[in-house]
């Protein structure tokens, strides 16, 4: 007599669980089968993984929330990952932009939704690292409310004015503000992004003072304004600069990387120009709800990884001025934003930045 065929999530829950084959039993199938089956329950109840929902990912298509609007860095980097990554993992990646409270309002929605693997979260430095502390009230913990897949990308700044303003040097452009204090505006893409943070960190390098103008949505459109003439002068991401420097739109005066890059050959490094410890990017890091099945965060990092490797897609990032940067587990990714939290945390309290 042939024995049963167990279900695919009661074969994964007895083998994984107890180490055991039905091969190893000599008492009768259907007992076994129920008894099993009425622990399966139980577990569930508790929260376990779904083992037969982590076997079958991803059977539908999977959404990315960006905490910002279309034509920022956050964006840019989704948009490029997402046709790739979808064949990969053979489902759809659904792009979903919601911006506002310096990304906090997506990163809610991202932290409630269902840890499944369906609901992907691209956080940054600003919502992952500083925004815990400089929002005294705010929702989400990062480490509580996520697991962290793997970093994706590092963008560096570019130090811009507009066009018109009357300096073209990091030195000329210091020694213009000291002699006006106060009367020139800096936009940034919320109050707390890493732009913000490297002008506040600028202000206090130099003994300058701007009057800080915080932007709904992200880069994009706060570069936007700039060009505009809303305001004079930012940190901004590169991906979000880049076009309008070379353009001519926008006047870029130093680059936070620790080379100059490719793109803009003819722009110093802002260490070229005397401020070293202003070197740096905004990083980017998957994460996915607390909860999600370690199954399916694995299969996240492998395709995210595989994603970032293909040369038509790095190559698509590096001309938008990103950096590939990856982590080598999960947990590497979530001790690399643990240490980042500490560390911006500690900036929030030097600066004295608050929420604007």
């Amino acid at each position: 007599m042939s024995l049963p065929k167990l279900p695919s999530s009661l074969a994964a829950f007895l083998t994984s669980t107890f180490k055991l084959s039905i091969a190893d039993f000599k008492l009768p199938m259907v007992p076994l089968i129920s008894a099993a089956a009425n622990l399966l329950v139980v577990f569930s109840l508790c929260g376990l993984p779904d083992y037969s929902q982590a076997q079958d990912y991803p059977n539908k298509p999977i959404k990315m929330i960006i905490p910002f609007s279309p034509g920022g860095a956050s964006d840019l980097v989704g948009r490029i990952l997402q046709t790739k990554f979808g064949d990969l993992l053979g489902q759809p990646l659904i792009i979903e932009n919601k911006p506002g409270a310096s990304g906090n309002i997506g990163m809610e929605l991202a932290a409630k939704s269902a840890p499944d693997g369906y609901t992907l979260f691209l956080g940054n430095i600003g919502t992952m690292a500083i925004n815990p502390a400089l929002y005294p009230n705010i929702k989400v913990n990062p480490l509580r409310d996520f697991i962290s897949v793997t970093e994706v990308v590092d963008v560096p700044s570019a130090l811009v004015t507009t066009a018109s303003f009357p300096t073209s040097t990091v030195a000329e452009l210091v020694t213009y503000l000291k002699a006006i204090p106060g009367k020139f505006n800096f936009a940034s893409p919320g109050s707390g992004s890493a732009n913000r943070m490297q002008t506040e960190r600028f202000m206090g390098l130099t003994g300058t003072k701007l009057v800080h103008v915080p932007y709904k949505g992200g880069a994009g459109p706060a570069a936007v304004g700039m060009v505009g003439g809303e305001t004079q002068m930012m940190f901004v991401t590169l991906s979000s600069a880049q076009e309008f420097i070379k353009s001519g739109r926008l006047k870029g005066l130093a680059v936070t990387s620790p080379s100059r890059m490719p793109e803009l050959p003819n722009v110093p490094t802002i260490s070229e120009a005397g401020y070293k410890d202003l070197t740096g990017g905004s990083w980017q890091i998957l994460a996915v709800p607390t909860g999600t099945p370690r199954d399916i965060v694995n299969k996240l990092y492998t395709a995210t990884i595989n994603t970032l490797m293909l040369p038509e897609v790095k190559e698509k990032l590096e001309k938008q001025g990103a950096i590939v940067v990856t982590s080598k587990s999960p947990e590497a990714a979530r001790e690399f934003l643990s240490n980042e939290t500490q560390r911006w945390g500690k900036v929030v309290k030097e600066t004295g930045a608050t929420p604007d």
